[in-house]
């Protein structure tokens, strides 16, 4: 499964977060390009361990059954997929600024390997392995380039 421990694909998501510019028009969701990119942050400093928010009711009942569905296949995370309301970013962002910000926290995780990545549970999910949080990683960042068109 691709995921952000492999250097390869570390280079492509960087590659990829360099096409981004302030006004890259989304294909889907509500978010702009800068804070988009501040809410892929938020979501690496959960994989981090860096915000440790609270298990969501319904990921204690079902997020055990559809974990596997996400993290076990490198099928695109699918379009308006629900997020954790800490995750969700409003205010008007700096692209430059949040970019800077989240090369540097996915040179912190895929440096870390898997000795970097939290024991915290994921909110929805529960509890990963660091593989998962690698390919959640991933996939997430991946899901929200495709999003504005990178």
């Amino acid at each position: 499964m691709k995921n952000l421990f492999e250097t390869a694909r570390v280079e492509e998501v960087k590659t990829r977060l360099g096409q981004l510019r302030p006004d890259s028009e989304r294909q889907w969701g509500k978010m702009t390009a800068p804070q988009m990119v501040a809410h892929c942050s938020g979501a690496m400093e959960l994989a981090l361990g860096e915000s440790l928010p609270p298990r969501v009711f319904l990921g204690r009942i079902i997020g055990g059954l559809i974990k596997p569905k996400v993290v076990g296949n490198d099928d695109p995370i699918r379009k308006n997929a629900p997020t954790a309301k800490s995750l969700v970013i409003q205010d008007d962002r700096n692209l430059d600024v949040e970019r800077k910000k989240l090369l540097g926290l996915i040179d912190r995780f895929s440096d870390g390997g898997p000795a970097g990545c939290t024991k915290h549970p994921h909110t929805f999910f529960g509890p990963m392995t660091p593989d998962e949080w690698a390919t959640l990683m991933y996939k997430h960042l991946d899901h929200h380039l495709r999003q504005f068109g990178a």
